[in-house]
């Protein structure tokens, strides 16, 4: 994972440097934010959540300053009173905005990459599984899944290539990549096949009991999706079909009564546009982030 801070000004390692002097600051906010430092590690942003806090404290500084001269810059040009006082307090929601994010950022690519994994992990034990039981090694078969458009799965089995080739063994290299692993699904298949080798059973045997086991998973991950979906849409039916039937029946009828403008009119139908259009597209939201982490695009 490269290292960023999102809505940085600032090169990376410039404003790392820039950042030194908010170090003691970040060490008394980042007891705040206790999960801060499991989500740099999952997200494999080398820093600890001291510098980050402080790299982002120093960003979020930045682009209030670059913000507040623009803004002020703009309103003066524009001949409006009071410009810098207005910047200001247009400005400060705006980096509240982006601190907010910056906390998150480690969180969402970690969540990002759990999903791919999940989402890649039991047709790539699968493959695993055929290539085991065609004779081919467990070296060639990482190698081959390495190489493969296995998302986030292939890129841990290629980290786990470049340590064993450097001379450290398997069994060490698999137990270790299972450990860091930020999915709940990767770490519980890797280590039964872990325990598998230490025990001397049948890889093949273990591996095959793995898949049976997350194609379970995906079935109960399915069933259970697929009942929160009849509430979501019952949500869907009312908000966005039903309601505004009954509205725009409702607004015909009082306007006929009341003689409303046609700009009246037009704004009331326009702002149930809207709303019809924003709670769709929380919907779409609702449906996408519920959506199993198992299942495959």
């Amino acid at each position: 994972m490269k290292n960023k801070i999102p809505f940085s000004l600032l090169p990376f390692n410039l404003l790392r440097r820039a950042s030194q002097k908010f170090l003691g600051l970040g060490s008394k906010l980042k007891r705040f934010f206790p999960m801060l430092q499991l989500y740099l590690e999952q997200s494999e942003i080398n820093l600890n959540s001291q510098e980050y806090i402080a790299m982002s404290i120093t960003a979020s500084l930045m682009s209030f300053v670059f913000l507040n001269l623009v803004l002020s810059t703009l309103l003066f040009v524009a001949d409006v009173d009071k410009a810098v006082l207005i910047s200001i307090i247009t400005s400060i929601p705006i980096i509240l905005f982006i601190i907010f994010q910056q906390v998150l950022y480690p969180k969402v690519v970690a969540g990002k990459k759990i999903k791919s994994i999940d989402k890649n992990l039991l047709p790539a034990l699968q493959d695993m599984s055929v290539q085991l039981n065609s004779g081919i090694t467990l070296f060639n078969i990482l190698v081959s899944l390495s190489s493969k458009n296995y998302g986030e799965v292939s890129k841990e089995f290629d980290k786990a290539i470049k340590k064993i080739n450097a001379g450290v063994p398997h069994i060490e290299v698999l137990d270790e990549m299972a450990s860091k692993n930020p999915s709940i699904y990767f770490r519980r298949a890797i280590w039964q096949l872990v325990n598998g080798m230490k025990t001397g059973s049948d890889t093949g045997i273990v591996l095959d009991e793995i898949i049976s086991s997350l194609s379970e998973e995906q079935l109960i991950q399915v069933q259970k999706y697929g009942g929160q979906l009849n509430p979501l849409a019952m949500f869907y039916m009312l908000i966005t079909v039903i309601l505004p039937s009954l509205g725009i029946t409702f607004l015909i009828i009082i306007s006929s009564f009341i003689s409303a403008s046609e700009l009246l009119t037009k704004a009331i139908f326009w702002g149930l546009y809207l709303f019809v259009l924003f709670f769709q597209i929380i919907f779409l939201g609702l449906i996408k982030t519920k959506r199993p982490t198992l299942l495959e695009r």
